[in-house]
This record gives C-alpha cells, structure tokens and sequence, in this order.
C-alpha cells in the first residue's frame, strides 16, 4: 500500500481501471473497513484520503481535540484492501487566497446543518475537491451520515460528475451504538448512555413494523426513550428521506434521525422505514 502525500502524486498514481474512493477524517474504525472492504471488492484498486477538514467545524466544536491517529490509520486501511491512502494538509486544501465554496441549497438548512451552520459547505467544497483530484469510478459514504451523504449525492447528480456515490450500511457496536469517531470521546458511564440513540430508534422501528404510522407518535416515543439516556437533545425528527421534509404521516421511505449530546460529546444516529 502507497501513501500519497500531494495531489500531484495523486494523479500520477491515479492510472487507469475502476479506482474506488473512501474519503475519511482518519481515526477509523470498523465502520471506515467496511467501506474500504466493499470499495476493495467492486473497483481495481481503493484509494483512502485522511484529512481533518477544518472548514467543516465550527468555532466551537472539537477541529483541535478531533483524534489524529494516522499510523493506526494507514495499518487499518492495508489489512482492509486500500491500494493506497492520500494524506493531504491545510495548505495543500486551502491555499492561500483560497475563496471558492461549493453548497448544496436547502438540504443542508434542517438537522444537523440547523444546529452546526457552515458544515456541510465545508463538506461539500473538500469532497467536490477531492473528487475532482482522484477522479475516483466510485465513493463511499456511511449512512450514518445520512444528510451528508444526501447532499452529496445530490452535489453528484447537480453538478454532473462522473462518479457513482454509494452508501453503505452503518456499522453498530455489538449493543447497538452506532461507530463514530467520536465515541473515543466517551467515558465510561458515557459509552454506557450513548446506545440510548439507537434504542430509541430501534423502538420508533418496532413501533413502525407494528403499524404506527403517525410521525407525531413515533416522534414522541424518541424522546421519552432518549429523555432517560442523553443530557442533551438536539434533534428527535421524520424526514422524507429525499427531501429532508418533515412528515406527518409515513407514506414513502422516511428517515428517523436523533442528534443528541452525551456528556460533551455530540452523537447522531439514524434508521430509515418505508412502507
């Protein structure tokens, strides 16, 4: 496995064939391999980029705490199938002078994008950039972002760039917590509360397949059951898991998705239910 440290190597490694491409944040974990491992399994050769992207934090959210473990990184990407990783930095991204955004009107409003304003132009502007400087045949996002991975393949579809956008399926600890980065964060008596995110949705999921089709319902048993786990709520919704709308009843794929702060760190997790 190569590491490529500037966009130049990038695009001599580059080649021909079927390139598959995961973009991370580095600190992976079982969730990254599982991208790695399918991207690995459909395309000639994956490419892993790591970067910290720092235009999608906030002034005050975690961009200086946010864990930076690159040799357990690039260990993981190999044993997972990357033919190589991408490891760019801050002025490599962002030269000086830089000043051009890429955003994705509307569906970054709602959810997270109401509560964080700002991310998701910085996500969209450092994938549109990554996506052109390996022109990959695929990329691969989790689902556990599901907005992001929305807006992305809405930038995708938009924009008319020649690449396949898939999203997989999130990857949960054996109790059911959602893998994230962030759970590194947690203590303790924290880790033991965070699985309260997906017991909620778990049980809105349970109330659903039961025929509860009233999203007013299904809303209120979220909160009752994350009222007992998280310290702080962020967001309990059901969205129209095209539009991000909010729905009142369930009649097509809808999202059910919670954000919600456990001690100082803030989780989210989602399912999406369709009739």
């Amino acid at each position: 496995m190569e590491t490529l440290q500037s966009i130049e190597a990038v695009r001599a490694w580059r080649g021909s064939g079927e390139l598959g491409f995961v973009p991370t944040m580095g600190a992976l974990h079982e969730g990254h391999a599982s991208l790695v491992r399918r991207s690995a399994a459909e395309n000639a050769r994956t490419l892993v980029s790591i970067f910290v992207n720092p235009t999608q934090f906030g002034p005050n959210e975690d961009l200086a705490k946010y864990p930076r473990t690159l040799e357990a990184d690039l260990k993981l990407c190999e044993q997972a199938g990357a033919s190589a990783v991408f490891t760019p930095n801050n002025e490599m991204m962002y030269p000086p002078g830089f000043c051009s955004w890429v955003t994705v009107e509307g569906l970054g409003d709602r959810l997270c994008g109401a509560s964080r304003p700002g991310h998701f132009k910085g996500v969209t502007t450092v994938v549109s950039k990554l996506f052109h400087i390996v022109e990959p045949t695929r990329a691969y996002f989790g689902q556990k972002d599901a907005q992001q991975a929305l807006i992305l393949r809405r930038m995708v579809r938009d924009l008319d760039m020649p690449l396949e956008l898939i999203v997989c399926p999130i990857v949960r600890e054996p109790d059911g917590l959602a893998m994230s980065s962030r759970n590194r964060y947690l203590s303790e008596d924290e880790r033991r509360r965070a699985v309260g995110l997906s017991k909620a949705l778990f049980e809105a999921q349970r109330l659903f397949k039961a025929g509860t089709r009233t999203a007013a319902v299904l809303r209120g048993q979220l909160i009752i059951t994350l009222d007992e786990y998280v310290d702080k709520l962020d967001y309990a919704e059901l969205v129209d898991a095209d539009s991000l709308q909010p729905v009142t009843e369930i009649a097509g794929p809808t999202l059910i998705a919670v954000a919600a702060w456990v001690g100082g760190t803030r989780l989210i997790d989602n399912v999406i239910v369709a009739p």
